[in-house]
């Protein structure tokens, strides 16, 4: 288990990509402690970029507008990629610049998840093949369309199989979130992180 602190995460952005699919992991990264009784005094131990393919402004379903930290090209040295989900993925599913570097990014000492339809990016790149995955209960084929060699768990909330983690559509991103700090961290820090954010901690993978 990778105890280096802090931990670097991006988090993929795009057009039309689903504004909770980035909020919802960003939130949990971002009010994670490792003592919740010195909260005040901690820094939480994630330190969360944003990602895009340039440094243009992306502008999220909803027109929400979000500015990238840095491109794909500037930063390589993650710990957590995030890749998340909307209807921008059926635009980017095509991209093969995009698809190669996240291609590129899967090694053994880095994790990788996924939000919504953002599994099917990483089926599109090659990363799916002979492992569970799931999506946005809308998005099942696209899904099986992008990663025909993956087994598509259609019951589930999230998938946890090191490397590579998925998760259902939109809400489901904090729940696999939340796991991810359990992770690194156990699942006390998982389940303060669930009672600061005022949000009941995922104990089931179950729908």
């Amino acid at each position: 288990m990778n105890k280096k602190i802090p931990l670097i995460v991006g988090i993929l952005i795009f057009d039309d990509v689903e504004i909770l699919d980035v909020a919802g992991p960003f939130e949990v990264f971002a009010v994670t402690r490792l003592n919740d009784e010195q909260r005040l005094r901690e820094s939480s131990p994630f330190k969360v970029y944003l990602i895009a393919e340039t440094n243009k402004q992306i502008i999220a379903i909803g027109g929400l507008r979000l500015t990238p930290d840095i491109t794909i090209s500037e930063y390589q040295n993650l710990d957590i990629l995030i890749i998340p989900g909307g209807w921008g993925t059926r635009k980017e599913s095509n991209n093969k610049i995009l698809l190669d570097w996240i291609s590129g990014q899967f090694t053994d000492d880095k994790l990788i998840a996924s939000v919504c339809t953002g599994s099917s990016l990483l089926g599109k790149a090659g990363l799916l093949d002979g492992r569970d995955a799931t999506t946005h209960w809308r998005a099942f084929d696209f899904l099986k369309e992008s990663a025909p060699k993956s087994r598509i768990l259609t019951n589930v909330r999230f998938t946890l199989t090191e490397p590579i983690f998925t998760s259902a559509g939109v809400s489901a991103g904090i729940d696999l979130a939340l796991r991810i700090v359990s992770h690194f961290f156990g699942t006390s820090v998982g389940q303060a992180t669930a009672r600061q954010m005022e949000y009941p901690y995922p104990n089931s993978d179950r729908r």
